[in-house]
């Protein structure tokens, strides 16, 4: 199978057999890269990472996956360049294609990694939009497959607020693969209904099922995985957090979730997470709301079915292998 020159703007450019490659490849430079066994087969080549919306594993897992790969990075950050500003997203890319071999952008709109792509010449990756995060996506179900050995007829579950990147993308990418998928939040926060047909569509194809519940309980009852996110995005005002804690708290991660699920269920969480008072950001909801934890319980986080940690590191080795997809002769 060869990906090179492809783009990688969502999975709904993919077909499950694509996917899968895709997790099987980052596996088997996850195990080089265990192992010690260099893998530096992009020698000479240089990638360029566009960030609009700041990031803590998307930034390490490019830089150091490009490192691996025998590759130079150059960072770009809203205020390193003219891009959306003085120069347009046609103009910049149409420049950077020129440039470089590859283009990472992590920003907001769907649209702008779609007019980079259109325009650049070179592959463009998608680090995270507002309407879908591909990236991720590689990295948890490698995470779930390690795990369970299968990503097949399992049953994955996401709770809190499913209209975004990671309810959006989650939602397809389990319909490629076979794993049932249920959003379990309040009925104002489920996905768009075009996008919930086009999942429903894509799964009776491959044996999954799509369900939107506000049923706690049904929601989690033989449940494999158990996956939140943050309730309030990046670029979304403050004042909504009053609106999302009194829709959302009822769908909390905590131990009382887990009951109806499998024993050998996982909790699982993109990052950065909000389950203490140890940053800013929890400590200004804690003095307005007196909430010390939110979307998930510090004691499911840092319990033993938490493989958030398992999960990050996946970021790098899936990047990584998107890259080398991508890029490799």
């Amino acid at each position: 199978m060869t990906l090179k020159g492809r783009s990688f703007l969502t999975l709904r450019d993919f077909t499950p057999e694509e996917i899968t490659y895709l997790i099987d490849l980052a596996a088997e430079l996850k195990e080089k890269k265990k192992q010690g066994i260099m893998h530096d087969s992009l020698v000479g080549k240089n990638i360029v990472l566009i960030f609009e919306k700041t990031s803590t594993r998307t930034r390490c897992s490019f830089e150091v996956a490009a490192h691996d790969l025998g590759m130079h990075v150059t960072y770009l950050d809203p205020a390193s360049s003219q891009f959306g500003g003085k120069e347009s997203v046609a103009d910049t890319a149409r420049v950077l294609g020129r440039m470089y071999d590859g283009i990472e952008y992590r920003g907001f709109a769907q649209e702008t990694v779609e007019e980079l792509a259109k325009y650049a010449g070179v592959p463009v990756w998608n680090g995270l939009t507002d309407e879908f995060h591909p990236t991720q996506m590689i990295a948890d179900m490698l995470t779930i497959r390690e795990k369970f050995g299968k990503l097949e007829g399992l049953k994955f579950v996401y709770m809190g607020d499913a209209r975004f990147n990671m309810g959006n993308s989650l939602m397809l990418t389990c319909a490629k693969l076979g794993i049932n998928f249920v959003a379990c939040t309040n009925k104002r926060y489920f996905p768009k209904k075009d996008l919930v047909e086009l999942a429903k569509g894509i799964a009776a194809e491959t044996g999954a099922t799509i369900t939107l519940t506000e049923d706690i309980d049904e929601a989690t009852t033989d449940a494999d995985v158990i996956y939140t996110d943050v309730w309030v995005s990046m670029g979304e005002p403050a004042v909504v957090w009053g609106e999302r804690i009194d829709d959302l708290l009822p769908y909390q991660v905590n131990e009382k979730a887990f009951e109806k699920a499998k024993d050998t269920a996982i909790f699982m969480h993109c990052l950065p997470a909000y389950h203490d008072r140890n940053t800013r950001v929890g400590e200004e909801v804690y003095k307005k709301f007196g909430l010390s934890e939110l979307e998930v319980t510090n004691e499911v986080f840092e319990g033993p079915r938490s493989v958030v940690f398992d999960e990050a590191e996946n970021r790098m080795h899936s990047i990584k292998a998107i890259m080398k997809a991508t890029l490799s002769d």
